[in-house]
């Protein structure tokens, strides 16, 4: 086995942990409940990150030469703080005092000591200081990477598009963007409130390479962000589906945010467990 497929392996793995992990943290919400659709969308992007991609160091979360990830789609943190418990960046405790009283988890954190550096919340900023943060790598003469995860509702802000200009205009090619491309807002699909038609097609006019990804298959994932984009920024548009791998609330609105009953959570621990959703 080559040191690819290792990696991509080891990222299949970090996806069903970070699932389980995902569950039993929107369990312990309780009657708040927790943003399961968009998490569920984006888990396999943020796991083939942390599982093959991103350069970090677990004991020193806030290394001066790491990758930087932002989680401009803040509506993810099941997905990204389960992340940072596989990547050994925070124990189960913390993970676990998620939404408590005193918990070291919020729902929009910014601790870059525990691996967060962007607290999100504002739709539409993040794109913006990983714009920031990669000028000032290039500027420092530091070979890390920023990658940026966006929605693609949250694409309805124009700032993103001036972010997007302003990338290429730098020629920012230790820039990466990443668009969770569920089809669906917090309330409608896409197509019904904004249509934004080609993403890959637009970036590429703005001036990025862009490529289209089925965004469950870590194989495919991880050889997107391998792509060659010298002198440019990359923008990987991967497809998903909200709230993928708990097939009572895939594809729907209503699961943007949402209260799990015992039953529920038994039978998505279920599916998970029985592995349907660990290979693409």
């Amino acid at each position: 086995m080559n040191n690819n497929e290792m990696k991509i392996n080891r990222s299949y793995a970090f996806s069903k942990a970070m699932r389980l992990k995902a569950l039993e943290m929107a369990k312990s919400t309780g009657k708040a409940g927790a943003h399961l659709g968009g998490g569920f969308s984006s888990m396999d992007i943020i796991a083939t990150l942390y599982g093959g991609i991103l350069n970090y160091r677990s004991d020193q979360p806030d290394w001066e030469g790491r990758d930087r990830f932002i989680t401009s789609k803040r509506h993810c943190y099941l997905a990204s703080y389960s992340a940072l418990e596989q990547a050994g960046m925070i124990n189960h405790e913390q993970l676990m005092s998620f939404h408590e009283d005193g918990g070291e988890l919020a729902g929009y954190p910014w601790n870059p000591q525990m691996g967060i550096d962007f607290s999100g919340g504002s739709l539409g900023m993040g794109l913006s200081v990983g714009i920031g943060m990669a000028m000032a790598g290039k500027r420092k003469k530091l070979d890390y990477k920023t990658y940026v995860l966006l929605g693609d509702g949250e694409c309805n802000e124009g700032a993103n598009w001036e972010g997007f200009m302003s990338a290429a205009k730098f020629q920012l090619d230790n820039l990466i963007v990443i668009i969770d491309n569920n089809h669906m807002q917090f309330d409608g699909r896409e197509e019904e409130i904004m249509p934004m038609g080609s993403f890959k097609e637009k970036l590429e006019a703005f001036g990025f390479v862009a490529v289209d990804v089925n965004g469950h298959s870590i194989e495919d994932l991880y050889q997107a962000f391998l792509t060659q984009h010298e002198g440019k920024p990359l923008a990987i548009v991967a497809s998903t589906i909200k709230g993928y791998g708990l097939p009572s609330i895939e594809n729907k609105a209503e699961s943007h945010h949402i209260m799990l009953s015992e039953e529920d959570y038994e039978c998505m621990m279920k599916d998970i467990e029985e592995g349907r959703y660990d290979r693409v």
